[in-house]
């Protein structure tokens, strides 16, 4: 009983506290709903403040962070919440005036109320956010930028394409996309840009920017960051703006930033641009005019964008000039219109665009008629075209730089000048520091591959030649004709003038005068006084017999006279008055027999009579202690060359004698010149000349001279000889030895001084090494040609290490060679170095390459054999190493008709690239195998040869069928053209 009434008790007071605590929650219902009315109206306030914030930032591209939006739904429930409490307790308060007798229901609201004060607290105290309230808003991947379609261009695609590949090559970091002025680059990247919006494997940002000619750092860091919707401070210095470039890019995992028009280095530390390991996934194309700034950028891939073809040319003409261009009467002109552009795209649409729907045929013979002018008249040409190609003139560094480029205008529309001519040009007019010959090429040459670089000049037809594309000749006219370097030019060449200018103005003004390949046939006989003219080119002009007397007194400033192939016979006594003449050109003048007196021209360095028809050299040539350059090649006619005129011509350095018919002779024979007279000549660094015989070039006082110098060419026989075809890069020191009986003959002491040995239709040899081997040490090419006392090259095994240094060797016409090596060749460096093999016209020859001398061939990388009628394999060898011949990249076979194997054995070719096979019938199968010659790139050969091979299996056929090219007729001629004669 005692135990029940203590439970009692204690359940009465429990019931007594509750209710005490549940009365007191009651009573307290105002109170708490006032302070959580107070405090919702202070996380109001805040939210107000807050999105007033985030309005002021969005207006700056920011948007809210993560944080803060959280806080925003977690303020948005709250307010719903307490509506929800206010609409409940507006409910209470409606009952007998708030005082509603259930007691159960107002404990409900004022317990609620306390628990929503308590969430209403903890939002404010979570409003402190460290990171602010927004934040740079996310960059769209691709912003797509307005730019013409390439999608009919060609090569503007196939560009893009290949672009578009290097992207994708984890290897490459930095692409420099370069060319002329208005060739398309811009557009090119425009449309690559573009394209990246629709890209398998994007990059997450893809970032424009122009540079422009003048670098402004501050401006390409706000241009980048803008693109990157990252805010700069207006104070900011350059090296802080970089640190926030360099964080915010290297938040993207994949980043591609596109340079356009850069005109200088571009330091990408400075700019805030990650780079190598700093942020692999970073890439940069920067497109210039410049390929050094592609070099200066260290760009891991250059690509040159070229002009358009033909019809590339037309198409984009046509686009631009409309539908006028299709008129019958209008399209041929147009089509000649579109010509005179030269492929340029600015210079197309620029013309394309003045002359759209015009459809008088007079205004597009008018507009063709001013294009063939070197500064035409045709709306937006000089602001649209001519004045920002001239831009890249005004970059090329120093005045004289500049003007070499404007000589270079001087020569006919799409002439290939040689480029040993134009540094002669430019020695003459001191526009090349003064210095010896081979010190003014290497810099003459080093200035030519520098406007290339800057694409100012172009490669010309032929090695060594340069030329001018069309529209930057004209813009080089433009800027000579104004006299912009206070020197002015004026060229009319090719023009179809009959006579010459004589407007005084024009000779007056002038100072650079070419008048080339016009029809001028006669000079006048007073000339006007002319102090500024320091250049004259008159070649290719048929120019009649003598010129007048007169017409050289009023050119006393003259530095370089050039009256190449004109039809004169002499030349006046007045040109010995040209004291400041330094280059006299009078090459190709076939007529040309009759020189004045030169005592006179003490200052010319540079004399070229190549081809004239001159017998003896002009008076006064001993005089000529300037000069440095005399040119008697081809001089067919020339019979004397009087003794001691050699030995005062202390300043020569080259001299050039390539088929002359001088005959150098015995010691004071018939008082002519000698040999020994080149030994007083220490400058003399290049020679070429042809000595009957080899008696008198081998004498020990000769070659104490001859080996001093730098280069030379010595031919030893009886008759004149062209050097020009023989098939060597090795021209530094050649011998030629031609109709020449060498037996007993001791020529070891010359050819130990040789680069280059040529040996044609000589008797006397079995085999070379009957030379004296020992003494072609230095010997780098060796051509041997219709010498057919010789049945093997090389015999025996006691040659070791002789041919050492031997990359070339030619084999040409020898109608008794049974073999290049018999026997076994000895360990050591024989034929170690040797890179090209070619054999042409070798009746007897059945094999090219033994097994032993298989082994010696490891930096072989060409192979060719013509016209061997008994050729059965190019390899004879039953068993081989199958990594021989590991650095081969090219096999040509022409008109084997006997050949059934190129090598019996699969080879691993890990370095070839083509294979070249020609008229030969019985060659059925290629050492090719689908694992093998990964590298090979092209197969060319006649169709009917390709479908009759044979193939070891299925994969090979189907590895190689893609790489076949068939011949076209224009090449099979060829190949039977160049045929040796």
């Amino acid at each position: 009983m005692e135990l029940l009434s203590s439970l009692v008790v204690e359940a009465a007071k429990q019931a007594c506290s509750s209710l005490f605590s549940s009365v007191t929650i009651v009573t307290k219902l105002h109170g708490n709903v006032n302070l959580l009315r107070q405090e919702t109206e202070r996380l109001r306030n805040l939210k107000i403040k807050i999105n007033e914030q985030l309005e002021s930032d969005q207006k700056q591209g920011r948007v809210p962070t993560v944080q803060v939006k959280e806080w925003l739904r977690e303020v948005q429930d709250t307010e719903i919440k307490v509506d929800l409490l206010d609409r409940k307790l507006a409910t209470n308060n409606s009952c007998l005036r708030g005082f509603c007798p259930n007691f159960y229901r107002r404990y409900k609201l004022s317990r609620r109320a306390k628990k929503m004060l308590q969430d209403v607290l903890k939002v404010i105290d979570s409003v402190v956010l460290p990171a602010g309230v927004s934040m740079d808003s996310p960059a769209k991947g691709v912003e797509t930028l307005p730019a013409p379609s390439i999608i009919n261009q060609k090569a503007a695609s196939d560009t893009l394409n290949q672009v578009l590949d290097l992207l994708e090559d984890s290897r490459i970091a930095s692409i420099g996309i370069w060319g002329m002025g208005g060739v398309g680059k811009t557009t090119l990247v425009k449309n690559l840009n573009n394209s990246l919006e629709s890209s398998t494997n994007p990059f997450d940002v893809v970032v424009w920017v122009t540079v422009s000619r003048d670098l402004d750092l501050r401006r390409l860091q706000l241009e980048i960051a803008e693109r990157l919707n990252l805010q700069l401070r207006a104070g900011e210095s350059t090296e802080r703006r970089a640190v926030r470039l360099f964080e915010r890019l290297k938040k993207e995992k994949k980043v591609l930033l596109i340079l356009d028009d850069v005109w200088e280095k571009v330091d990408l530390d400075d700019v805030g641009i990650p780079q190598g390991d700093a942020h692999k996934g970073c890439k940069i194309i920067l497109t210039t005019r410049f390929l050094d700034v592609c070099r200066e950028m260290k760009t891991n891939k250059q690509i040159k964008v070229e002009v358009l073809d033909e019809e590339e040319s037309w198409r984009l003409f046509c686009e631009n000039a409309g539908q006028v261009t299709k008129l019958e009467d209008i399209e041929p002109i147009a089509k000649a219109v579109s010509r005179e552009c030269c492929g340029l795209p600015l210079a197309i649409t620029t013309v394309g665009k003045a002359m759209r729907e015009k459809n008088k045929i007079e205004l597009w013979r008018n507009a063709l008629s001013e294009l063939q002018k070197s500064a035409p008249y045709i709306k937006g040409i000089e602001k649209e075209v001519f004045l920002p190609l001239k831009w890249s003139y005004d970059s090329l560094q120093g005045k004289n730089t500049k003007l070499c480029f404007l000589y270079c205008s001087l020569f006919p529309e799409d002439f290939s000048v040689k480029v040993s001519e134009l540094i002669q040009y430019w020695v003459a007019e001191g526009l090349i520091d003064e210095q010896s010959m081979e010190e003014s090429k290497n810099k003459g040459i080093a200035l030519t591959e520098y406007l290339k670089d800057c694409c100012m000049l172009e490669c010309g037809a032929y090695e060594g030649t340069v030329k001018m594309h069309d529209v930057i000749r004209d813009v080089a006219i433009w800027i000579g004709f104004s006299g912009i370097e206070d020197t002015k030019f004026m060229v009319q060449s090719g023009m179809g003038l009959r006579e010459l200018p004589l407007q005084e103005e024009i000779w007056r003004s002038f100072k650079r005068v070419s008048l080339i390949n016009n029809k001028i046939t006669r000079l006048p006989d007073q000339f006007l006084e002319c102090s500024q003219v320091s250049t004259l080119f008159l070649q290719g002009n048929p120019l009649k017999e003598r010129i007048p007397e007169g017409f050289f007194i009023g050119l006393q400033n003259l530095t370089v006279l050039n009256l190449s192939a004109t039809h004169i016979r002499s030349l006046p006594l007045s040109v010995s008055s040209l004291v400041n003449l330094r280059a006299l050109f009078l090459g190709d003048c076939h007529s040309l027999e009759e020189l004045p007196s030169c005592a006179g021209l003490k200052k010319l360095e540079v004399l070229d009579l190549r081809f004239a028809h001159i017998k003896d050299l002009p008076q006064g040539m001993e005089e000529l202690c300037n000069l440095k350059h005399l040119n008697l090649s081809y001089t067919h006619h020339l019979e004397t060359i009087g003794t001691g005129i050699i030995s005062s011509l202390y300043s020569l350095e080259e001299l050039d004698m390539s088929s002359s018919a001088y005959r150098w002779g015995e010691l004071e024979e018939r008082k002519k010149a000698t040999l020994p007279e080149f030994g007083s000549l220490r400058r003399l660094a290049f020679l070429s000349i042809r000595v009957d015989n080899i008696d008198l070039i081998a004498q020990e006082s000769v070659i104490n001279w001859l080996k001093d110098l730098k280069r030379f060419c010595i031919c030893i026989g009886p008759t004149s000889y062209d050097a020009s075809y023989l098939p060597s890069s090795y021209v530094e020191k050649r011998v030629i030895l031609e109709d020449v009986d060498l037996l007993g003959r001791r020529v070891e002491e010359l050819l130990k001084h040789a680069k280059s040995l040529v040996l044609k239709r000589c008797k006397g040899i079995s085999e070379i090494s009957e030379l004296s081997i020992r003494s072609m040490m230095e010997l780098k090419s060796l051509t041997v040609m219709g010498c057919d006392g010789i049945t093997n090259l090389v015999r025996g095994e006691d040659v070791v290490g002789e041919l050492s240094s031997l990359e070339e060797l030619n084999l040409y016409h020898m109608q008794n060679l049974e073999g290049v090596w018999e026997g076994m060749v000895p360990d050591g460096d024989n034929l170690r170095n040797i890179k090209k093999i070619k054999v042409h016209e070798c009746p007897r020859l059945k094999s090219l390459i033994s097994y032993a001398l298989l082994q010696q061939l490891e930096n072989l990388r060409e192979i060719e054999v013509t016209f061997c009628y008994s050729m059965e394999e190019v390899i004879a060898a039953k068993a081989v190493n199958e990594y021989a011949l590991p650095r081969l990249q090219s096999i040509s076979l022409v008109n084997l008709p006997k050949l059934r194997s190129i090598c019996s054995w699969v080879l691993a070719w890990p370095s070839l690239r083509q294979i070249e096979v020609c008229e030969c019938p019985r060659l059925h199968k290629l050492p090719l195998g689908s694992h093998n010659a990964r590298t090979i790139s092209q197969i060319k050969g006649d169709r009917l040869w390709w479908k009759e091979l044979q193939w070891g299996d299925v994969d090979t056929h189907n590895t190689f069928q893609p790489l076949f090219e068939e011949y076209t007729p224009d090449e099979e001629e060829d190949i039977w053209t160049s045929r040796f004669t």
